[in-house]
């Protein structure tokens, strides 16, 4: 039986993307090779590549324009490294919202000096920020759009004068945005793009090469760019699948579509947490993720029978992340809602019988 799978990464994929996927590992386009023992500088992976590139450009609103498109690897966690490598001469402002601000700040520290504009932490990351540091001259800002473990997501991107740099890992091509707004942002694939293995990577070439420090060559995104994002062998399967997913999008009617989508899936968890008096929400109302519901049980000693309900059910991925505890319900792009409506019929059958 196929799981209704809330989990927060590796995530659900749509079902007609997986079975490209698969057919391609056993043959792709008829070519008699496997996608994953032809050379990424075939013609056909040089074409995927592309695809894939000129697709996020276009999903972002940003073809024809000075962004670049990169398929590189190392996830998320690399970037943390790799924008304050290329960007950061001397110091940078970060809005701290959760875990991966967190490591992001760590890493930037190895660079220059760190300004935290604004912290929620002493909630335990339950709200963003609204209030910013008044702050002197930064070479950019640094925010996370979604915050997976904490459930929180900025609604209203601030405006801000220094070039604006972002982890979109977990709402990456979820709702309609301007990204312009954004110098450069990054997503590792495995949240709501693809399988984890490649990070997609859209930068404004102007602000490259600007930093007197010399870059690594595997860290240098004008190198990168330059190559195509094939300086070495890059991962074809995250990437090719990460294309599928993209054209799913586009055939879905773009990010209109999928955001009134996981608009509608999002209220429907919501207004359930909020009617129930079994459940609370974790994350202050205004902030709430679209992407990644949490959620505590009033009565933390009923949990056993809940997740005897859940399971029961054919429900996966519900626990929360340790750093909050009580669940967590992931609702990327490729979750139908009638998994969110098996999970609400689940929370008022417990409701019922607890």
């Amino acid at each position: 039986m196929k799981k209704h799978n809330f989990s927060a990464g590796p995530a659900i994929l749509p079902q007609e993307v997986l079975q490209q996927a698969a057919e391609a590992v056993q043959e792709l386009d008829g070519s008699g090779l496997s996608l994953i023992e032809i050379s990424h500088r075939s013609k056909a992976f040089v074409e995927i590549m592309e695809e894939a590139c000129a697709l996020a450009l276009e999903l972002s609103g940003l073809q024809n324009t000075n962004y670049k498109a990169l398929f590189l690897q190392g996830g998320a966690s690399s970037q943390f490294l790799m924008a304050a490598y290329n960007l950061m001469e001397t110091r940078a402002g970060y809005i701290n919202t959760g875990s991966w601000s967190d490591k992001a700040i760590k890493e930037a520290k190895l660079f220059g000096e760190v300004v935290e504009m604004a912290s929620s932490k002493s909630a335990n990351f339950n709200y963003i920020p609204k209030e910013l540091n008044a702050i002197g001259d930064l070479d950019y800002i640094h925010l996370t759009t979604n915050n997976t473990i904490f459930g929180t997501q900025f609604h209203n991107i601030p405006v801000l004068s220094p070039p604006l740099v972002a982890d979109m890992s977990s709402d990456l091509f979820s709702r309609p945005l301007d990204y312009s707004r954004f110098g450069l942002f990054y997503a590792g694939a495995q949240k709501n793009l693809g399988p984890a293995g490649t990070t997609l990577i859209i930068v404004d070439i102007n602000l490259l090469g600007k930093v007197t420090r010399s870059v690594p060559s595997m860290m240098d995104y004008s190198l990168q760019i330059a190559k195509d994002s094939m300086f070495n062998t890059p991962p074809v399967f995250p990437i090719y699948t990460s294309l599928l997913n993209m054209r799913w999008i586009v055939k879905q009617g773009g990010l209109e579509a999928v955001g009134k989508a996981n608009a509608a899936k999002a209220k429907l968890l919501y207004d359930e947490i909020d009617r129930n008096a079994a459940f609370e929400g974790f994350a202050a109302v205004e902030d709430r993720s679209m992407m990644n519901a949490t959620f505590n049980l009033t009565d933390e000693d009923t949990a056993a029978s809940f997740d005897a309900l859940w399971n029961a059910a054919g429900i996966s991925g519900l626990k929360g992340h340790r750093s909050v505890g009580g669940y967590r319900a992931s609702m990327y792009n490729a979750l139908p809602i009638e998994s969110v409506e098996l999970l609400v019929e689940v929370m008022k059958e417990f409701e019922r019988t607890k």
